[in-house]
């Protein structure tokens, strides 16, 4: 995985979750806390996440081969993809499972001190790790705002962690709120109702992950600097005269596909246009890197084709012949 792939921030989101999770069953057993067992078990979740998003990027460093000719970077997809369902089945539906059973069932909180110890040591723990993601995250985000990084960013990792982080400590939050009310009022029903806010939580974060990481898997196309970079690149005034349509496709989160179909001059011999097809690759990656797989097909520069806009399918060749 590359660096931008935040391996950092994943080993210490894993790291986080493994002591947490602990900390959070123990402190169940000792107090009963309906809230404790839901952390326990999102925390837990969260590591076989952390898990999950490690093994997608050791996955996709795989070559590619006749089956696979494009690679394997799309694994990084699926797997951040699999982090949405386990945060949803496991973390969610279990703490609104138990969230319901404690409110239809509620009793006191014995030995008040282990829940409370606990969720301020988590919250200690989670800040840490959410304070690494951040400084991760920081690096390749350039001058986007939250929102737009998790929404744009290409690798799938330093959202999902950033994602999981801020929702495990509002969760925190959530767990200390129901301890806390349930300790004041002496009714275990709060404990219940910070359980079922817990799980509301998770889904809603889990549904979010599910339609960007939905977006990765059928494929993006590059942002719009980068296009912009590109269809620059391709075009050297002499030989190549201007791009007739382009597409680009991200085949992982460091691989772009880039097809397009270019103009060149009407008496240029088949050498100048493969000398000039092959200069325009190499400045096309120059530009910009990731852009490994490159096809160009040249053309005649039609002006009247060329108004019927950027559809492959009305400007030359465009139908596949």
């Amino acid at each position: 995985m590359s660096a931008s792939g935040g391996t950092k921030a994943i080993v210490a989101a894993l790291g986080a979750n493994l002591a947490i999770a602990v900390a959070k069953f123990v402190a169940f057993l000792f107090s009963g806390s309906s809230s404790m067992l839901a952390e326990s078990v999102h925390s837990l979740a969260d590591s076989g996440n952390q898990g999950l998003l490690l093994l997608g990027g050791k996955k996709a460093q795989r070559e590619a081969t006749p089956q696979h000719p494009f690679g394997y970077g799309r694994e990084r997809y699926i797997y951040a993809f699999l982090v949405s369902i386990v945060l949803f089945s496991v973390g969610g539906m279990f703490a609104l499972y138990e969230g319901y059973e404690k409110v239809k069932h509620p009793h006191e909180i014995e030995a008040w001190y282990w829940p409370v110890g606990v969720l301020i040591f988590a919250i200690i723990a989670e800040g840490f790790s959410f304070r690494t993601a951040i400084k991760e995250s920081n690096e390749t985000r350039g001058s986007l705002s939250w929102s737009q990084f998790v929404r744009r960013a290409k690798a799938p990792e330093l959202p999902v962690v950033l994602l999981e982080d801020a929702g495990a400590l509002i969760g925190l939050v959530l767990a200390l709120g129901g301890v806390s009310l349930a300790l004041a009022t002496g009714d275990g029903v709060w404990d219940g109702v910070g359980t079922l806010c817990i799980g509301a939580l998770l889904i809603l974060i889990a549904l979010i992950l599910a339609v960007e990481t939905k977006s990765l898997l059928l494929g993006e196309a590059a942002g719009t600097e980068e296009v912009e970079k590109i269809r620059t690149a391709i075009v050297d005034g002499d030989t190549v005269t201007s791009v007739i349509h382009m597409r680009t496709l991200h085949l992982g989160p460091e691989e772009l596909l880039v097809a397009a179909k270019i103009a060149v001059q009407h008496d240029d011999t088949a050498a100048e246009v493969a000398h000039a097809i092959n200069a325009a690759e190499a400045r096309v990656r120059e530009a910009v890197p990731i852009a490994r797989v490159i096809y160009l097909e040249p053309d005649i520069y039609s002006v009247t084709e060329a108004a019927a806009g950027p559809n492959p399918a009305a400007t030359p060749g465009g139908t596949g012949h």
